[in-house]
Order: C-alpha cells, then structure tokens, then sequence
C-alpha cells in the first residue's frame, strides 16, 4: 500500500474545496485511487483521523461491517451528534437532518425504524404506483409538448419525484413549491463548506413545516403514508414524536431529491454519449440495464453518511483507530478498474453491472425501488415522446451545484 505524499494530500483538499469539481470530479477519482484504496485526509472527529476510501472492495467492506464502522457517531462521543455534529441545545426536532433515522443509526433502532416504513416500499406496492406515475410524466410532458423547448431540471426532472412522493406522503400540491426552494437551499452549498446561514434556516423552515404538516394530519387523517404511521401510534410499536417528525422530513426530501438528479443528469449524459443515446432510442428493452449504467457511470450521491471506527481495524492496509471518520466516496468505487471493464465509458448495455449507487448493507436504499421505476417511466416517456432531444443551449453554459455528496445540475435546457 502506497501512502499519499503530503502534496497528494493537499491536492486532494483543493479539489474537494474547488467549485469546479461539481461538473467532473472523476479525474480526481481516479487519481485517489491510484494513490491508494484507503488514504489519510484533513478531517477529524474527535481527536480521530479521517480516511478516504476510494475502491470497490473495501467501500463494501465499510458498508456492510456493522461490527467495526457505524453512522452513528454518537456512540463514540456522546455528546456530539449522529453526523458528528455538535448536538443541539434546545429544540432537538428542528432540524430533522440532524436528529435520529433509519439513516443514522444502526441496530437494533434500525430494524424498528426502517420497518415502520418499509411496508410503503415493497417492490409489489411500487409496481402498483406504475400507471399514476406514467400519467405524471405524460402531465409535465404536455405542458411543454408545443413549446418545442423546456428545462429538464425545472419542468420535468424535479416535478415528476416530488409529486410522486408527495401524493404517497399526503402532501398538497399547492405547497410542493416550497418544498423546492427548501430542498435547493440545502443542497447546494459545497459538502466542506463552513457554516451556512441560508441552509440553517431552509432547514429549520423544512422542520418546521414538518411540524405543521403531521399536526394536520393528525386532525384530518387520510389514505396516505403519514396518517398510516400516525396511525401506529395506538400500537406498541411506533414513533416517538422526534422519530416521526424526522421520518417525514426524510422521507420527503430523500424520496425526491436523489431521484430527480438521476433523471437529470441521465439525461446530461445521454446527451454527451449520442451513440449511447441512439442506442437506447432504437431499443427501448435497454432502459432498465441503461439505469443501472447511469448509475453507475455518474450518479447522483457521491458518497453516502460518514462512518466512524467503532473499534480498531485494518482496511486496506491502513490501521483505522476508534473515532475515525471514514467517507466512502461510492461515485469513485463505481469506477473501479479492479472491478469494471472499460468503467470510465458509459455502456447501457454492460453486463454484470455490480454497483452501489444505492449503497449496501441495511443501509441499502430503501426507495431503490421506487427510483428504479421513475428512472424507467422518465426516460421511456422522454425519448418516445421527444426522439430528436438535444441541447438548447452550448454545453458548456450547462451549470451544475457546489455540492460534492449529493451531485446535481441547477439548469438543463433542452430543444425537440
């Protein structure tokens, strides 16, 4: 094992503080992982060390080792919080992206957690949501049928997840729009940088809408998946009050956001791989292997949750030590040389398509499902109903966010 020189070290902290690495980080990708599978960065928790783990192997081995790595960081120091943020003083419930989910913890409060959920995501029930989401996709399509132009990010990559989420989660169309504003304030600041005033306060409106939403529900109750888990209240199994209002806030805002930078930057990616695009047109069977490709090839998370050494291991020939944060960059392991054939070209057709877009371990996405079928429904629809789509603008204007865990474009305008 090779250990980075304090000048690879550095170079790796400009590019995750650079804005133009949002648009290609795979050239740094790469890079890391010919310095090595597991590396040392400038980050700590805690008096720890952080690590940067950039290959196949041992990214899977993180996620799946639920004796050795954790996303609790709570349990190591119990005053910091599930993300190794500073907890909260007062008022733990307004902030959901910092309390305790399914996303944050792991057994036994996992199991208990994701099962009050996961009943709404079973790939059968999923399958059932087939025609509303086919007749959502032909709804935004037509509004922009006529105009020959539109903007996939705003007019139908966004819309199209968050009216399905919102419709299984009882929220009303007509304050869907801020949910928008919200989500794109949180997103879009850079995964190193400092404090931020306007994500702080998105995700304190968020919460705090949350807050309102569920009271609603809980006065006028309906066949949605919130009243149902209000509902479990009268069991002996349930949500507590934070519990619940955390789920809801990620349900809501997972359940849309990673989806629509599928779409989005899929379709980005259609558009730079012509043959690719050409192909999928011609044979339309391919849209499920061409997800998985897309995936793969250039995803929308970057790197899942830090995790944290609960105790002391080797990985990848480095010694970890309890506290140490490890980020998993998924997005550099899903190009593996070690694993993929020709990974840094985009093959809708490739076989054996073993990646981790979604994770692994429990905590594998539980909406895989769910983003699986919209991908399909949004690119079926797409190329069916609009075969000569193609830029509207140079590609060079197409922007993409400050964000290096969660990658998406802010615009995307296209011609048919």
């Amino acid at each position: 094992m090779t250990e980075p020189t304090d000048g690879g070290l550095a170079l790796l902290q400009s590019a995750f503080m650079n804005p133009e690495m949002a648009a290609n980080p795979f050239p740094m990708y790469q890079m890391m992982r010919g310095m090595g599978s597991v590396m040392q960065i400038p980050m700590s928790f805690g008096g720890g060390t952080g690590w940067v783990v950039s290959r196949f192997e041992e990214a899977v081995q993180v996620l799946k080792d639920n004796q050795h790595f954790t996303v609790d960081a709570s349990l190591i120091d119990s005053t910091r919080g599930v993300f190794g943020q500073a907890m909260a003083a007062a008022n733990p419930g307004a902030n959901f992206l910092n309390n305790r989910t399914m996303v944050s913890v792991d057994e036994p409060d996992h199991t208990r957690l994701r099962g009050l959920v996961s009943k709404a995501f079973t790939p059968r029930f999923i399958e059932s949501l087939r025609p509303h989401i086919q007749e959502i996709a032909d709804e935004l399509l037509d509004r922009v049928q006529d105009a020959h132009r539109m903007d996939v990010v705003t007019d139908f990559g966004y819309p199209l997840p968050i009216n399905v989420i919102s419709d299984m989660l009882g929220v009303p169309k007509d304050q869907r729009a801020k949910i928008s504003e919200w989500s794109q304030s949180l997103t879009g600041g850079n995964f190193q940088g400092g404090a931020d005033g306007g994500r702080e306060q998105s995700s304190r409106m968020f919460s705090n809408y949350v807050a309102e939403l569920v009271a609603e529900k809980r006065k006028h109750p309906g066949d949605d998946l919130i009243s149902k888990l209000i509902e479990e209240e009268a069991t002996g199994d349930h949500l507590d009050e934070t519990e619940l209002l955390s789920m809801v806030g990620i349900l809501i805002f997972a359940g849309h956001e990673t989806t629509s930078n599928l779409i989005d930057i899929g379709t980005l990616m259609l558009l730079d791989h012509p043959d690719q695009l050409e192909m999928l047109k011609a044979t339309p069977s391919l849209i499920p292997s061409a997800i998985e490709e897309l995936l793969r090839f250039n995803g929308p998370v970057t790197m899942p949750a830090p995790r944290f050494v609960l105790q002391d291991t080797e990985l990848g020939g480095q010694q970890l030590h309890r506290g140490d944060m490890i980020i998993v960059m998924v997005a550099s392991a899903n190009r593996d040389e070690q694993q993929f054939s020709d990974p840094e070209e985009l093959n809708i057709a490739r076989d054996l398509n073993r990646h981790i877009a979604f994770g692994q371990g429990i905590h594998y996405c539980l909406g895989a499902p769910l983003a699986r079928m919209e991908g399909e429904i949004a690119f079926s629809t797409l190329l069916r109903r609009m075969p000569d789509l193609h830029f509207a603008v140079p590609r060079e204007e197409i922007t993409w966010r400050n964000n290096m865990a969660l990658r998406g474009l802010l615009s995307l305008p296209v011609a048919f």
